[in-house]
Order: C-alpha cells, then sequence, then structure tokens
C-alpha cells in the first residue's frame, strides 16, 4: 500500500505514499480537506510532505465507533510545529493522525508495517526535517499585532489590551538572528502566549510576567487561535534553527516586507494613551515626549 502514488484516504486527511523527488527519499505527503467540520488546524496547513526519516514510529490502534486510527509519530527535533506544540494539541488536531472506517484495518495494518519497516532513522533529529508553514504569517493576540515576514518579528500593541509596560517599551521587532527560541503555550489553556526567546536575555533570572513582557503577546477569548499562533510559532522556530545551510540560504533571500506606515487615527489613539499613562504618572514627560515623536515619525 506504501508504493509510489499510492493514497490511503480517511477523516478530514488523505495520504499519498511516494518519492520526495527534491531529495529523491520516500515521503508521506498529508493533504488535509477543507470544509466545516474539518479542524481549523488542518485548512490552515493545507498539506504537509512528511519524510520517513522524519518519523520514528508507526502505530495503529481502535478510534471511536468502530473506526481505526494510524499515526506517524515524529522524531523529537524533526518537525518544526510539534516541537512547536509541545504536547498541547488535542488528538482531535494531531496533524499526524489518519482516522479510517474499521473496515480498512487491514489495509491500514499493511501500510502500517510497510511503512515501519521502511524507516531509516530513529532518536532525535538533529535538525528539522519536515517544512514549516510558508511565511509571511500574522495573527491577532488579546494586545497586539504579530507578524513575521521570514527575517523580522514585529509586535504592535493595540491600546485596548496593551499593558503600561508594554506601551512604554513601545511596538517591537525582532530579528531572527537575535533570537534563540519560542514559547508557545496553547490559547485553549489558562495563560496561553507566545514568547520570543532573546539571545540575550538573563539565563538565571524568571522572565517577566507576560502581560509586562514586551517580547511576549497573550491570548484570550477569541485571539491567538491555535490554528492561526500555532504555525506561526512554528515558523519562527524554524527560522530560528534552519534545518540546514541550503535552508538558511533560502530563509534569508526571503524579502522583508516594509512596515506599512501608521494609520493617522491609529497614532493619536497611541498619543491619547500615553497622555493617560502620563496623568496617572507611569510614564514620564521625556517618555510621553520620546514616544511621541516616535509615532509621529511614523505617520
Amino acid at each position: 500500500m506504501s508504493r509510489m502514488g499510492d493514497v490511503l484516504a480517511g477523516s478530514h486527511a488523505a495520504w499519498e505514499f511516494g518519492t520526495d523527488t527534491d531529495a529523491g527519499s520516500r515521503s508521506v505527503l498529508i493533504r488535509y480537506e477543507r470544509g466545516l467540520r474539518t479542524p481549523k488546524l488542518f485548512a490552515a496547513l493545507g498539506e504537509r510532505r512528511v519524510p520517513l526519516a522524519a518519523v520514528e514510529d508507526v502505530t495503529l490502534e481502535e478510534g471511536r465507533r468502530g473506526s481505526v486510527v494510524l499515526r506517524l509519530v515524529p522524531r523529537p527535533g524533526a518537525d518544526p510545529l510539534t516541537e512547536a506544540a509541545a504536547g498541547q494539541l488535542k488528538e482531535s488536531c494531531d496533524p499526524y493522525r489518519l482516522t479510517l472506517p474499521a473496515d480498512a484495518e487491514t489495509l491500514a495494518r499493511r501500510c502500517a508495517d510497510e511503512l515501519r519497516a521502511a524507516l531509516p532513522a530513529s532518536g532525535p533529529a538533529e535538525r528539522f526535517l519536515v517544512d514549516a508553514p510558508q511565511v509571511p504569517l500574522s495573527f491577532k493576540a488579546y494586545d497586539a499585532k504579530a507578524s513575521f515576514d521570514g527575517r523580522t518579528v514585529r509586535f504592535r500593541w493595540f491600546w485596548t489590551g496593551a499593558s503600561s509596560a508594554k506601551w512604554k517599551a513601545g511596538d517591537q521587532t525582532f530579528a531572527v538572528s537575535d533570537l534563540c527560541g519560542v514559547e508557545w503555550r496553547s490559547p485553549e489553556a489558562a495563560e496561553g502566549h507566545l514568547r520570543l526567546l532573546p539571545k540575550d536575555a538573563p539565563a538565571d533570572g524568571d522572565p517577566a510576567p507576560t502581560d509586562r513582557d514586551p517580547a511576549s503577546v497573550v491570548f484570550g477569548p477569541g485571539y491567538g487561535a491555535v490554528h492561526e499562533s500555532l504555525p506561526f510559532a512554528a515558523a519562527v522556530l524554524a527560522a530560528v534553527r534552519p534545518r540546514s545551510a541550503v535552508t538558511a540560504v533560502a530563509v534569508g533571500a526571503v524579502t522583508a516586507v516594509p512596515a506599512p506606515r501608521r494609520d493617522p487615527a491609529e497614532v493619536a489613539a497611541h498619543i491619547r494613551h500615553l497622555g493617560e499613562l502620563r496623568g496617572a504618572g507611569l510614564v514620564t514627560d521625556e517618555e510621553f515626549s520620546a514616544k511621541k515623536a516616535e509615532l509621529l515619525s511614523e505617520l
């Protein structure tokens, strides 16, 4: 069943078995369905090519309501998406699970056996072997809009959600070269957030709370949804830890999207909010003047 060109179709996805023409290695091409019942993460991913070199194991188990579940178990360190997720995804959103009807069990078992026999390696991978979601990417958190163009991460604070500490720090720009990692906490759990980990962060100190850390954005009901924030985190992580010299060149070749000029109404709202912070004694006159000049320069 795992011969080149064979396809195994299940719930929300179809697996096509073949050869990666670029690398010449065997792989599984996972094509996700689009529809109202398809998990939004799957629809956002579209499709993923998974080299067998990125797979640790293949399992088959009984599912619900007379179904069987075929699953690829990725090697640690092989996929930036699962590395960023860090085990926080629900089973229904696991991109490596394929649910099949019970009458497909014999076929699925044969497929699992053939794939398992063809796995070329095991143990942690030294580099990413599965492609990250493509940039540019962006999403809305509770306190900011986050955007990533392949080279730079930008946080633009919302005056309705950002804390005074973040307002005082100003909108943030982080070059990939200045980062050492990404921390993603699912918006479906308490204190969901995306935190960038700068290389120059103190190793022995506790990080600031995410609502006051300018290197973090916080999620909330309706903000930072999994299908938006997790691919974003995976793309940043893959750029921070390029999987090869060729990939590093490719990432470096991405044309950075210039930051758009600010909306005058948005700038005016920011300045009003800064004035309120100054009136409350949270911002000094000097800080207010400097930030106001910075905002006006972006018009």
